[in-house]
């Protein structure tokens, strides 16, 4: 049986090779170790960032720090990407190599909106990073800490 390569669209295969990511492995590190599906996460792109999705992209790819592609979503508060990551399968509670997690993230960044979605989806408000500390404990805004008071009732 051979496999075949996935087709791409001219545009994002033209942005891959101009990125340094080669259309024939998609999963391939480029800067600090990001995907190409982290990198267009990371940019808003989302018709690419589901293209690389629909073909098969490793969705729990990993940076050198340790963070998939469902931190930069957060930190860009792309919602859109958020739902389509966690629709892929990304790991929610991913934690990089400080133990953070996005929901950490979020609630250090006062992203409410992030916040509350990622506990829609799912996201763990019990785990601690590296350092003991759980989302809550990153709570920087009130409204950060309410909602995170709730979900742990």
């Amino acid at each position: 049986m051979t496999l075949t390569q996935p087709t791409l669209s001219p545009a994002l295969a033209t942005w891959l090779n101009d990125n340094g990511y080669a259309s024939e492995a998609l999963n391939q590190p480029g800067e600090n170790g990001d995907s190409a599906l982290m990198k267009l996460t990371r940019a808003g792109h989302l018709d690419w960032m589901q293209e690389l999705l629909t073909v098969g992209v490793d969705v729990n790819c990993r940076n050198r720090d340790g963070n998939n592609a469902l931190w930069f979503a957060c930190f860009g508060n792309f919602y859109d990407a958020i739902d389509r990551l966690v629709a892929a399968g990304i790991n929610i509670d991913n934690q990089n190599d400080n133990g953070a997690t996005a929901l950490m993230y979020a609630a250090s960044a006062g992203k409410v909106d992030v916040l509350q979605q990622l506990l829609n989806h799912g996201a763990n408000a019990s785990l601690r990073n590296l350092d003991g500390f759980t989302a809550l404990d990153f709570a920087s805004t009130q409204a950060v800490w309410r909602v995170l008071k709730h979900a742990a009732k």
